[in-house]
């Protein structure tokens, strides 16, 4: 019995590697395993080369290894590209005769499209494999058939029943052809915990805490958020907009929230640069509203389907003008959810922008986590109460105070007219170009609000920082692959982890970093962005810094790797 497993199922777009790959993330949720999956696509709808990786545990994981135990090649050029990552015992699956493959070793002759073909149509392919993969892993029959029937219930029945059938055919071959008992799982407690990747969690905390509008223009990695949303919008009466382009979503947010609604937008790098003029709206108009910015690798177009962290000082800066904002990084599913509640009760305390900052890889990785606990953020309302607006007279939108954040009423809820303006205004709304009416709104709007902000910043996620020869320090994604650095080499490597990079709040490890020599950080950029706003910040330079820019994410073997060699 193997401690860990990791799979990869490899192939063209269109063949379907997704759905074997889910499939058997929530087969191995079922019978009691934990699960990290991750896919790797090209910006195509067929052809290429793409694959699903997951890796399964009796452990929580956070993070992908480099190699695989089992690979399944749905077509001749997947060997080639993936063969090299097979550990020393895996196992290649593919069908032999239809990929012209006349290597034995280490390849295990699944037929699969004969098989398919058998049974009407070379479509079933997928299922086959995912049949045959449970057979050598010693799932058992029944569980498989299961989640076929709750993945596929949206078709009719008879696709479900060719699926089946498909999956049973590809387990028998399997069974009776195929004696790997290495590879074989011991089934476990099944544990009660839910499978969701980042783009999920968002959603289910937007529409947990009252988001009843979300606008956006479709841009991988962002999109399936509003899918999500729009999943929901029925249930909850969320009005879910796609927009003409990222500069109409953003100004529909604001307009939504200006009007009272909770609201949110998503996008990538490239559409934020078109909401940016936008982010300075919010912020003069002291409008909240939340911006997800689901990174990629830049600039222009980019990698549209791969990942990367290079958008952390342009977010820092966005928006001409100086402004309170606040910037989420989350690095785990359950993490984002919580932050993302975080985000919209800042939002509305504070009347700004607030910022979470994803990527791909966090985006678009499953795992299989506990239970949210929901009751751990409260939805805050800050605005003025319908039955108190009605009392309200001599209304002044940008009233001066000590805290720098005026009462905020909704327009139709109050007697008398709610001013806001874009241009530099009164308490009352009105425009002025006063130069004391100027310096007292800059201080309310930025330095005010900002020493709120700062108090009620989330500190960093600390490892084992003082005892350690080695200290790790990243934001977002890379969460997962420091985290698991460190269990493996506790006496070795300790982490430092910021959730929240605006303000960032240094205080409780600058002396730490002051008198620490080795410290690097960990960051898919080519320029160490969060070294940069280290240094900005406190004034200490952090000088080694371990940096992936490739697109592709952090794995656990590719770090312990750099490190050596720095």
């Amino acid at each position: 019995m193997f401690s860990e497993l990791t799979i990869k199922i490899a192939g063209e777009a269109g063949q379907g590697m997704q759905t074997v790959g889910l499939n058997l993330c929530r087969l191995f949720k079922c019978i009691g395993f934990y699960v990290f999956a991750n896919q790797d696509y090209m910006s195509r709808v067929r052809g290429g080369n793409n694959f699903f990786q997951l890796r399964i545990a009796n452990k929580p994981l956070y993070a992908l290894r480099k190699n695989s135990d089992i690979i399944v090649a749905l077509d001749e050029p997947s060997v080639g590209m993936h063969k090299p990552t097979l550990n020393k015992d895996g196992i290649i699956i593919i069908d032999r005769k239809k990929n012209n493959i006349a290597q034995e070793s280490p390849f295990v002759d699944i037929p699969m499209h004969e098989i398919a073909k058998n049974l009407g149509n070379e479509i079933f392919v997928n299922s086959v494999a995912y049949g045959a993969i449970g057979s050598i892993v010693g799932a058992e029959i029944d569980c498989m058939i299961e989640i076929i029937q709750k993945n596929f219930s949206a078709k009719n029945a008879d696709v479900i029943a060719k699926n089946i059938e498909a999956v049973k055919a590809g387990y028998m071959f399997a069974k009776d052809n195929i004696k790997e008992e290495r590879l074989k799982i011991k089934q476990n407690k099944n544990k009660k915990t839910m499978l969701l990747n980042g783009n999920e969690a968002i959603a289910l905390a937007a529409v947990r805490s009252g988001c009843k509008f979300y606008s956006a223009y479709p841009m991988t990695p962002s999109t399936s958020i509003m899918n999500e949303m729009a999943a929901y919008s029925g249930q909850f009466n969320i009005i879910v907009e796609q927009a003409e382009d990222e500069i109409a979503a953003v100004n529909m947010a604001i307009g939504a929230s200006f009007a009272g609604a909770r609201s949110m937008t998503a996008t990538s790098g490239g559409g934020f640069c078109l909401m940016v003029e936008g982010v300075s709206l919010s912020a003069m108009t002291e409008t909240p509203v939340v911006i997800v910015d689901a990174q990629r690798p830049a600039p222009a177009t980019g990698f549209p389907t791969r990942t990367e962290q290079a958008d952390l000082l342009f977010v820092l800066q966005a928006g001409h003008g100086e402004f309170a904002k606040a910037i989420f990084s989350p690095g785990t599913a359950e993490e984002t959810f919580y932050i993302t509640m975080r985000a919209f009760n800042l939002a509305e305390k504070y009347q700004i922008p607030v910022f979470i900052m994803t990527d791909q890889y966090l985006a678009d990785s499953y795992r299989n986590i506990d239970m949210f606990n929901w009751d751990t953020v409260k939805v805050e309302r800050s605005i003025i109460p319908k039955e108190l607006s009605k009392k309200i007279s001599g209304y002044k939108r940008y009233e001066f105070n000590e805290n720098g954040i005026s009462p905020r009423a909704i327009p139709s809820w109050i007697n008398g007219v709610v001013y806001a303006d874009s241009d530099e205004h009164t308490e009352e709304g009105h425009i002025t170009e006063d130069a004391s009416i100027r310096i007292k709104m800059v201080e309310k709007r930025m330095h005010k609000k900002m020493r709120g902000l700062m108090e009620e910043a989330i500190k960093p996620n600390t490892f084992n920082i003082e005892k350690a020869q080695i200290v790790l320090i990243g934001f977002g994604s890379t969460y997962g692959v420091l985290r698991e650095i460190c269990e493996v080499y506790p006496d070795k490597f300790g982490f430092i982890h910021f959730p929240q990079v605006w303000p960032l709040p240094a205080d409780s490890v600058v002396k730490f970093l002051r008198e620490k020599n080795n410290v690097f950080t960990v960051e898919n950029n080519a320029t160490a962005q969060l070294a940069k706003l280290i240094r900005l910040q406190t004034g200490i330079h952090i000088e080694k810094s371990i940096l992936k820019f490739d697109g592709r994410p952090f794995d656990l073997d590719y770090l312990v790797e750099q490190l050596k060699n720095a």
